[in-house]
Order: C-alpha cells, then sequence, then structure tokens
C-alpha cells in the first residue's frame, strides 16, 4: 500500500469520532471495531495532524445529546477546515458521476475535504458506501482525469497496519 508520509495528515470522519465517542458494545464486532479505534486514536494524536470539518461538527451534534457531547469533546483540539465552493462542488460532482443519491452528499463531502486539502488519509469506518472498491476506483477515476490528488481512505485498522509496518 505504500509508506507513511513522515507527518501524517488525516482527515478524521464523523462515524471514527462516534465509534471513540460510544458506550462499549455487547456487540463483538462493533466493540473490536471500537478497540481499534481507541488504538488509532493514541497513535494519531502522537504522529498525525488531525483535521475535521465543519460538516463533522454538524453531524457529531445530532442524535443522544451524551454521545454528541462526547464527540464534540475528541474533536476539540483538531483543526477545523470550512466548507468552501470547491468542496460543494467536487461533492456534488462525486454525487453525480458515481450515481449515488442525495443522502450520499455529506459522506461525498468528507472526501472532497481530503481531496481540495490534499491529506494524506481519510479515516473512517464508512465502507458501505465510500471506503468500497467499485467507488475508490470510479473516485481515482475523476481524480485522475481533474489532476487532483486522491487520499487513501481506509479505516482506523488498516492505518493501524501501515503505521506498524513504519514504526516497528
Amino acid at each position: 500500500m505504500g509508506r507513511l508520509p513522515m507527518k501524517t495528515r488525516v482527515y478524521v470522519e464523523t462515524s471514527v469520532l462516534g465509534y471513540l465517542a460510544a458506550r462499549p458494545s455487547r456487540d463483538l464486532l462493533v466493540a473490536a471495531h471500537q478497540q481499534v479505534t481507541h488504538e488509532w486514536w493514541a497513535v494519531a494524536l502522537r504522529g498525525c495532524d488531525l483535521f475535521i470539518s465543519e460538516a463533522v461538527l454538524v453531524e457529531s451534534r445530532g442524535g443522544d445529546p451524551d454521545a454528541a457531547q462526547r464527540r464534540e469533546g475528541y474533536g476539540r483540539g483538531l483543526t477545523v477546515l470550512p466548507v468552501t465552493p470547491e468542496v460543494a462542488d467536487l461533492a456534488e460532482l462525486y454525487r453525480t458521476e458515481l450515481r449515488m443519491p442525495i443522502e450520499r452528499l455529506a459522506d461525498l463531502t468528507h472526501v472532497a475535504f481530503a481531496v481540495v486539502r490534499e491529506l494524506d488519509y481519510r479515516v473512517t469506518w464508512n465502507c458501505a458506501h465510500i471506503a468500497n472498491d467499485l467507488v475508490t476506483r470510479k473516485r481515482v477515476e475523476i481524480n485522475g482525469r481533474l489532476e487532483r490528488f486522491t487520499p487513501l481512505i481506509v479505516t482506523p485498522e488498516v492505518f493501524l497496519e501501515l503505521w506498524k509496518e513504519d514504526h516497528p
């Protein structure tokens, strides 16, 4: 997959903050994701420049007020990227070209932030709609045509594997 740069720049998506802030789950897969996310967080805080966006802040405020407060706490101190016309336009272009419903625009906005700001990674647990092979191939094709940077979209688990390769 490639080596991590010296100071890795990472866009942290809402689902990651959700796993960090969630109460321990009885579902074994969810509990494992929670554990990996906490391990990733400890590494990322030490070795990465972490970014969220105004879109992450808005999404994080939804749902249960106690959980929202915990999500907000994890986002505190991270660099917050503003929504720009360039980000909005790129997200809409992705939605159109990937033939995704309007409900996926928020997910694609997160992708656009990482592309526009040329961040190395976007870390997410949203594998169903964004971090899957078909969408990734099409996104790389679109970015190539637009001569845009393409960050890797990975789960915290995959990020940790890459990190461990470069930091034995």
